[in-house]
């Protein structure tokens, strides 16, 4: 026999709040649950992420594999930049 009044109470019907305003209602060991973010204003399932760019990785990624916009092509000043930077490496 399982020990008695050792599991915590199970609310199946505990309510998840974001915001201050009642998003779901999910089984819990609480009978309210207080969110920051939940998937209806995550940024993932939103559709709103946003590529962070850092050092030009991003774009020089969609240059390689030409998935730029408009075939955009890089100045020759900024390629003979870059490709002195790679030389110097």
């Amino acid at each position: 026999m399982p020990k008695e009044k050792i599991h915590p109470t199970w609310y199946p019907e505990a309510k998840v709040y974001c915001n201050g305003e009642l998003v779901m209602t999910v089984g819990s060991t609480r009978p309210e649950l207080h969110v920051d973010i939940w998937s209806g204003n995550h940024p993932f399932y939103t559709g709103t992420q946003k590529i962070i760019d850092t050092e030009g990785r991003v774009e020089r990624f969609m240059r390689k594999y030409g998935m730029m916009e408009g075939g955009e092509e890089q100045p020759a000043e900024a390629a003979d930049a870059s490709t002195q930077r790679k030389k110097r490496r």
